[in-house]
C-alpha cells in the first residue's frame, strides 16, 4: 500500500518531530517515527502501476493553487492500540482537494482503505500510533494536554509515501500551483 499525502511545511516539521520526540523520551511512544515526515493522508492505496499514479498525482497538483488548512485541539481513534493525532478541519478546499484525489485515482487502484471515502475521512496528524496503549492514553493525553495545537499549515504539495521495511519514506513530491487553470 502507498499514501497519499501532502507532507507538512519545515517549521510545522519541526513542532510536530518535537511533539513525538518528546513522547518517545516521556512514555517510550516512537512507532510513529517509522514515517519520517509529518504529513495529513487522503488515501491508502495499492495501485496497479506506480508511473500512472504519479502522472495524475503530479496534474492534479499542477493544476490546484496552495491553500491553508487549520488543525485544532487532540483526538483518539479508540481501540486496542489508541491512535493519538491533532485533527485538520475540514474546508470547502481541503475537501475538494480530497475528492479530486480519489476521482483521479480510482481508476488506477487496486484496492483503498475504508477509511478514505468521504464519508469517513478525518485528515489528521499522527502524533502516537501503534505502541500506545489503553493504560498510557490517560498520562499521554494529560502530557499533551499542557499545550493548544492550532496550527495554520499550508497545503502546497501531494507526496507519495511508499513503505521501505519498516519506514515510509518519500516516493514523490508534487508541488502544487505550476500550472492553476484558467
Amino acid at each position: 500500500m502507498l499514501a497519499i499525502t501532502s507532507l507538512l511545511s519545515p517549521p510545522h516539521v519541526s513542532r510536530i518531530n518535537t511533539i513525538i520526540k518528546s513522547l518517545e523520551e516521556k512514555f517510550g511512544l516512537d512507532d510513529v517515527q517509522a514515517t519520517l515526515d509529518p504529513h495529513l493522508t487522503y488515501q491508502l492505496a495499492g495501485v496497479k502501476k506506480l508511473s500512472s499514479l504519479k502522472k495524475v498525482l503530479a496534474d492534479v497538483a499542477a493544476t490546484t493553487e496552495p491553500f491553508p488548512a487549520f488543525t485544532t485541539g487532540l483526538g483518539v481513534f479508540p481501540g486496542e492500540r489508541p491512535v493519538i493525532y491533532i485533527p485538520v478541519l475540514r474546508s470547502d478546499a481541503l475537501n475538494a482537494l480530497h475528492r479530486r484525489i480519489r476521482e483521479a485515482t480510482a481508476p488506477l487502484c487496486l484496492r483503498t482503505d475504508k477509511f478514505s471515502g468521504p464519508d469517513c475521512w478525518l485528515p489528521h496528524i499522527s502524533l502516537a500510533l501503534h505502541d500506545t496503549t489503553p493504560d498510557l492514553l490517560g498520562p499521554v493525553l494529560a502530557y499533551l494536554n499542557q499545550e493548544t495545537y492550532n496550527l495554520k499549515i499550508i497545503i502546497d504539495n501531494l507526496a507519495i509515501l511508499r513503505q521501505e521495511g519498516e519506514l515510509f519514506v518519500r516516493e514523490e513530491v508534487f508541488e502544487m500551483g505550476a500550472k492553476v487553470l484558467a
